[in-house]
Parts: C-alpha cells; sequence; structure tokens
C-alpha cells in the first residue's frame, strides 16, 4: 500500500493536483503511524489494527485519484466510495476516542465510565467529529474558490454532508459494540503509560 501511495503522489505531481499530492503524502504518513506508535511509545499495534489504519488512508487516497488517465476520482463516479472511507475512517476515530476513555476509566480510581455512557460517549465523539470534519471541508472549499485553486477536500453538498455523518456514526457503532475486543492491549499500554507517568 506504502508503494502504491507513493505511486499516487508522483501521479499529483504529474497531473499538477495539490489534492492527490496532499492526500496522497498524508496517507503515505499516516502509515508510519502504527510503527511509530509501536516503537517509540510501546502501544501493541498488532497486524490487524495497523491494516486497519492502513486501509483506511489507502482507499481515500486512491479514492481522490480514480482511475489513472482520468480526471473522475472514485469518490464521484462509485457510489460507494464515500460512504465505504467515511465508515472506515470513523471507526478508527471511535477507536482512538474508545482507548482513551477506558485506559482513563482503569487508571483512575476517580473516573468511572459505565459501559452504556461509554456506548454513548463513543457515537457522540465520532459524530462531533464528523461534523468538525464537515465543517473543515467547506471551510477549505471556500477558500480554494476564493484564491482560485483546486481544494484538498471536497464538499458535495449538504445532503452528502449529512449521509457522510450516517455512516460516521456507523462507524462508531461498530467500534462502540465491539471495540473492547480489538483494543484491550492497546488500553492496557495506555493505563502503563499514565501509571508510570503518575508514578
Amino acid at each position: 500500500m506504502q508503494v502504491v501511495l507513493v505511486g499516487i503522489v508522483f501521479i499529483g505531481l504529474d497531473r499538477g493536483s495539490a489534492g492527490i499530492v496532499v492526500n496522497g503524502s498524508l496517507s503515505l504518513a499516516v502509515t508510519y503511524l502504527p510503527a511509530l506508535l509501536e516503537r517509540d511509545h510501546d502501544i501493541p499495534m498488532d497486524p490487524a489494527i495497523t491494516l486497519w489504519i492502513t486501509s483506511a488512508v489507502f482507499l481515500h487516497a486512491v479514492g481522490a485519484l480514480g482511475v489513472p488517465g482520468s480526471d473522475v476520482s472514485f469518490y464521484r463516479s462509485v457510489w460507494w466510495w464515500d460512504h465505504l472511507t467515511h465508515a472506515l475512517s470513523s471507526s478508527i476515530v471511535a477507536a482512538a476516542g474508545y482507548a482513551t476513555a477506558r485506559a482513563f476509566d482503569v487508571h483512575s480510581d476517580g473516573v468511572s465510565l459505565p459501559p452504556r455512557f461509554v456506548f454513548v460517549f463513543i457515537l457522540l465523539f465520532v459524530v462531533a467529529f464528523g461534523v468538525a470534519w464537515e465543517v473543515l471541508e467547506f471551510a477549505l472549499g471556500r477558500v480554494a474558490a476564493a484564491i482560485g485553486t483546486g481544494t484538498v477536500l471536497t464538499q458535495y453538498g449538504l445532503a452528502d454532508s449529512m449521509l457522510d455523518l450516517v455512516f460516521d456514526a456507523l462507524g462508531g457503532l461498530v467500534v462502540a459494540a465491539w471495540g473492547h475486543v480489538h483494543l484491550t492491549d492497546v488500553v492496557h499500554a495506555l493505563v502503563e503509560r499514565l501509571d508510570t507517568r503518575r508514578a
């Protein structure tokens, strides 16, 4: 996936598309995040979590590019692409929120988060992040239009934004329901870091 992302950056440079270059470059940078977290911060990143993170940014960059030789992105030509990337990306945001909340819950005697609260918290956290993302897309679109350049993130209208939030919530729902199964090692590693800092 990293090799393909490097190729996407070069395709963006060849096309003179700042959006493709930025999306490809940021996606490539994110693929190094799991190794960085594991090596420098002792947070376990098993292959499934690494694939989860990498797939989300990879599909986003590929979606922004589309078919090489065409100016139409997968976001425009494949009706479900935007839904897939929003659900996958929001599940990663939900996982980060879940792991952090659970770590504080386990670490601190003064914090008690019942499972139902954590479930609702994850959904609200993801939807709030999704709203912030949609506002960012809108703002970047306005700035790009004002200065006459292409935008890095594209917003396709209010109906699309509302549908994006639905799929954001769906990604959050999956993590809220099953996050404890796949994120236990990450939570324990965060708790150990918090315990070490307190000591």
